[in-house]
């Protein structure tokens, strides 16, 4: 099966074609199918099984510096001829936007597949009985360990996507991408004493799959261990995020340099170019050409090329994320980083992101750490995108002597993200296969509000 599907190429073809023929200057298109299924079991039984497939188009179109976009489910040679003529209406109507524009053809990427990634999955699709198995097994393996009372839920799925992006400046690209997965979220206790936890594994080939046991085994565990949870004690101490949650800090900083936020003359990074913001020794690197991992991509969603950046090298800041228009705002020129779907505009982000791991385990950093909270499960979010200002809902461990002392809920931590980032100390048990490959981080002097 081929990585290039071409009834996309012919869709994105005759969207442009309609977008010329309605008055458009300049034009792109994207097309994107997917099929997915999933099959969740509870009791050994089926519980509920889900199959759904579609196909979604997108078009924008540019008059001057003005933009519009349109999409639709529907590909009749009507719809799309009426996309277009409604898209060209808009787009006169629109405001100036002096930014925009496509890309020139010096700038547009050669490789236009998947370029070796490994994104798709040759083998067959798993039939609906396998993924059942799959589900039952890890349900299972929850229930035999100790002191589950329940399983909330067990599932397996399987995804397929196929991408094709075309453009009037002539770039025309496509490829497809697999996911197989399985999930477990196991309780222990009854009512007021109820505690949960969950784990789940999901990978580009099947074959890479950790097994259902495993899974499931790992999300009892973790929930037997959260029996007896109580609030920890209100003070400043160390937090030591969890591996299972410390992307979130690095997508903080990510967010923070984003062109679209520096670009409006926000964001708490927005003066730090060329400073300290990691320690010396740390660095945030984006890789998008990493094969068999599900962020991978050899161009972006305006046609250019992706490759291997530095958005932090050895703790200094070195770039913001852009794509066209905020490169050509902040006259920095695109790193590649473009995102779309089909009913907007190309907007900067990014994918397959690590940060340097460290030398010692997560053990060793509970035990330097002291006294202090594990923080495993986050929830809520007050961050204030001009000062860094942090405030988040947290569970996990209290930590006494260097070692996990009882599990905690309900409670708050707060701080600044300047402050914390700087403090960052890493583990060394990031997990390789993910987007975000980044370990447990411990960070100084955070405000903890608990009893």
């Amino acid at each position: 099966m081929t990585d290039r599907p071409a009834s996309l190429d012919r869709l994105t073809e005759a969207l442009l074609g309609a977008a010329r023929r309605a008055g458009a200057e300049a034009a792109d298109a994207i097309a994107i199918s997917g099929t997915s299924v999933s099959i969740d079991v509870r009791s050994g039984q089926l519980e509920q099984a889900e199959r759904s497939e579609g196909l979604e188009i997108g078009l924008r179109v540019l008059i001057g510096k003005r933009q519009a976009c349109v999409s639709a489910s529907d590909t009749r040679d009507s719809t799309i001829a009426a996309m277009a003529e409604r898209a060209v209406a808009m787009a006169r109507e629109a405001p100036e936007d002096r930014w925009i524009g496509l890309a020139e053809a010096d700038q547009l990427a050669t490789l236009r597949d998947a370029g070796g990634l490994e994104l798709f999955d040759p083998t067959p699709e798993p039939e609906p009985a396998a993924l059942q198995d799959d589900a039952r097994r890890a349900e299972a393996a929850a229930l035999a360990v100790a002191g589950i009372s329940k399983v909330q839920s067990a599932g397996a799925g399987y995804g397929r996507q196929a991408i094709h992006l075309a453009a009037t400046n002539g770039f025309s690209g496509g490829y497809m991408r697999t996911s197989r997965g399985v999930s477990c979220v196991a309780i222990t206790g009854e009512g007021t004493g109820m505690e949960r936890d969950y784990f789940g594994d999901s990978r580009v080939f099947q074959s890479d799959l950790m097994a259902p046991e495993e899974v499931g085994r790992i999300a009892a565990e973790r929930t037997i261990a959260r029996r007896g949870a109580r609030k920890p004690p209100t003070g400043a101490f160390p937090v030591l995020y969890d591996e299972r949650v410390a992307a979130g800090l690095i997508s903080h900083l990510l967010s923070a340099i984003n062109g679209s936020t520096v670009a409006r003359g926000s964001g708490w990074l927005r003066d730090r170019m060329g400073e300290q913001v990691l320690p010396k020794g740390l660095s945030v690197i984006e890789d998008p050409l990493r094969p068999r991992v599900s962020g991978s991509r050899v161009f972006d969603a305006e046609g250019l090329a992706t490759a291997r950046r530095a958005w932090v090298e050895d703790g200094v800041l070195r770039g913001w994320v852009t794509d066209l228009a905020t490169g050509r705002k902040l006259a920095t020129g695109s790193t590649a980083n473009a995102m779309r779907g089909t009913s907007a505009p190309p907007a900067p982000g990014t994918t397959n992101i690590s940060l340097t791991q460290g030398e010692r385990s997560r053990d060793d950093l509970l035990r330097e750490m002291g006294r202090g909270l594990l923080v495993t499960s986050l929830l809520g979010a007050s961050i204030n995108p001009n000062t860094g200002d942090y405030s988040r809902g947290a569970s996990g461990f209290w930590v006494e002597g260097g070692e996990i002392a009882w599990p905690v809920n309900e409670c708050t931590i707060a701080g600044n993200l300047r402050d914390m980032l700087l403090s960052l100390i890493p583990a060394n048990d990031a997990r390789t296969h993910l987007s975000s490959v980044v370990p447990s981080l411990l960070v100084e002097g955070l405000t903890i509000a608990g009893e």
